[in-house]
């Protein structure tokens, strides 16, 4: 999930907001202002009911970073890297580095949200209990009684027995635990997501016709968007599956082209990249030891002339460790690297000497190959 506002960071934890959540602060406070508190609390000034709508609209989406931060810090707890927290139209997502590594670490990294929207549920609860004795108003009262009851509400539903739900990642720890296998636990908790998902479709479709309340839509939604990620997840888990069977050596694509360090750009442009099929060149030294990183499109920024006397290794971009893997690393380590910003991982020895590379069609080849092949005997 890309961000689009950057929030800072909580706790170490980049937090950040799809532009989504904008839409659905401005429509869930619409719906407070315009209905569920003049209901609740009726005679109060239109701009009273305004403040109210937008101050708990954004409290509310507080609660669920909350949540999301739960899951987070817990993560981080049993050795789990969190790459970044995004607030969206359905939710919070948190984005892990890599699976939990056991049964119970899954477990409380899964229950960790939940609990604390009970937890924040039941500081509400007490909130009205106290604004009502220091008679802060009933739309105060009426504010705090809403976000009690929506976290309730929210720990409730990420309970349901199905991923991408909280309760989906319980139920997978659970299997994980009684059958011993990782991948099968995530077939079974993908298989209920997708019913789960089908189910809260259904019912808003009938919410909308039997009863002719469009509020219905939400359900759909919430039921396509259950049924697609368990379905992606699902995806992703078989992936894993045949790479935690392989090791980076056995996927890569082995002496690949590379761009000399010390090559003049036109030059290499006229030997190496016009006859190559690739755009990203690992950069190398006499000892083909890797030195930087070139993407063709930094050489397009380079002037015509400097370009017949600036060498490859001036243009190049640092070689991070994040774009590089060993050989005996397991296969699987490689797909939370690649992506748009790193399109190809350079495979180096002890002496960081380019032995390969690999990218996102290396691994899809891979994962094809694997049902062909034939078992050991």
């Amino acid at each position: 999930m890309r961000q689009s506002i950057r929030l800072g960071r909580v706790a170490g934890i980049a937090v950040g907001v799809h532009w989504s959540v904008l839409v659905i602060v401005g429509l869930l406070a619409w719906g407070l202002a315009g209905s569920l508190l003049p209901t609740a609390v009726p005679g109060q000034p239109p701009g009273a009911y305004l403040a109210a709508g937008l101050l708990v609209a954004t409290t509310f989406f507080g609660c669920v970073l909350a949540h999301e931060l739960a899951h987070a810090i817990v993560a981080r707890w049993f050795g789990v890297g969190v790459r970044r927290i995004t607030l969206w139209l359905l939710g919070g997502v948190s984005e892990l580095d890599e699976e939990a590594p056991t049964p119970s670490a899954e477990l409380a990294i899964a229950g960790a949200g939940p609990l604390m929207s009970l937890l924040l549920g039941a500081a509400g609860a007490l909130g009205l209990v106290w604004a009502r004795a220091a008679g802060l108003g009933d739309l105060v009262v009426a504010s705090l009684a809403w976000l009690a009851g929506v976290n309730v509400v929210l720990a409730v539903f990420n309970l349901l027995p199905g991923a991408p739900l909280d309760g989906g990642r319980v139920l997978r720890a659970v299997l994980w635990r009684i059958r011993g296998d990782r991948y099968a636990a995530q077939v079974s908790a993908d298989r209920a997501g997708s019913v789960v998902g089908l189910l809260l479709a259904v019912g808003g479709i009938v919410q909308i016709l039997v009863a002719g309340d469009l509020s219905g839509l939400w359900l759909v939604l919430l039921g396509w968007y259950l049924v697609w990620a368990a379905t992606a997840e699902g995806a992703s888990a078989r992936v894993r599956a045949v790479l935690d069977r392989l090791t980076v050596a056995q996927i890569m694509t082995p002496r690949p082209v590379c761009a000399p360090a010390g090559q003049i750009i036109d030059d290499f442009v006229a030997t190496v990249a016009s006859a190559a099929r690739h755009r990203v060149f690992p950069v190398v030294d006499g000892g083909h030891r890797l030195v930087g990183i070139l993407h063709l499109a930094r050489l397009t920024r380079v002037a015509p002339p400097d370009r017949a006397v600036l060498r490859v290794a001036a243009v190049a971009a640092p070689a991070a460790a994040s774009v590089t893997v060993r050989p005996w690393d397991p296969a699987s380590a490689v797909t939370r690297a690649l992506g748009p910003g790193s399109p190809l991982l350079v495979v180096v020895d002890d002496g960081r000497v380019v032995v390969g590379v690999v990218t996102v069609d290396d691994v899809d080849r891979a994962v094809e190959l694997a049902p062909l092949s034939r078992p050991a005997t």
